[in-house]
């Protein structure tokens, strides 16, 4: 709530979509500063935390069943696959049933959007391995004489990263588009 709240006195006035992982009550903080903002849990962390449970010998299985959910077309199929993932195997697993029902709305907001914008906003990888970049170069440096340092060497790993961030967003002027209807007002 305090990130949250510094970002808004920072002037961050709405965000639309948040990405998140599945950290206690943030999706909760996130909507208490920013009320309008749509949140996604991470696919890829809900599914990793998942398989956590299953054997090795019934992972590729479950993986396979769990993908049907989340790359259903709409959010009903979505919901009738979640339902036959649990008829299937919550005997074995009833715990990853309930972690996908206990944390079903912020799972479902990817089908509000197209295939293109579901790429972006299903998993917080792009995030991560922004972080990881910014982590290596900080620590190969270690000291900073100061702040200003510091900022710079983010900068310059940043840069250097972005060089390699070739794969736009296909189709973004129809999701643009698609964005200034739907959060009409707030763009």
């Amino acid at each position: 709530m305090n990130v949250l709240t510094e970002l808004q006195n920072r002037g961050v006035q709405d965000i639309f979509i948040a990405c998140v992982v599945g950290l206690s009550g943030f999706p909760e903080a996130i909507n208490t500063v920013f009320p309008k903002t749509n949140v996604q849990l991470c696919i890829v962390h809900q599914v990793r935390n998942s398989l956590r449970f299953v054997s090795y010998k019934e992972r590729k299985q479950v993986a396979a069943d769990l993908k049907k959910i989340y790359t259903s077309i709409t959010e009903a199929e979505a919901r009738l696959e979640l339902d036959r993932f649990i008829e299937k195997w919550d005997k074995q697993f009833p715990s990853i049933g309930a972690s996908w029902k206990r944390n079903w709305e912020n799972l479902i907001t990817i089908f509000s959007y197209p295939d293109e914008i579901r790429k972006v906003i299903y998993t917080t990888n792009a995030i991560e391995s922004l972080n990881s970049v910014i982590r290596k170069a900080i620590r190969n440096r270690k000291i900073f004489p100061n702040d200003q340092s510091a900022t710079k060497v983010i900068y310059l790993a940043i840069d250097q990263a972005s060089k390699k961030w070739t794969m736009p967003i296909r189709n973004w002027k129809p999701d643009l588009n698609q964005f200034a209807i739907e959060y009409e007002g707030r763009i």
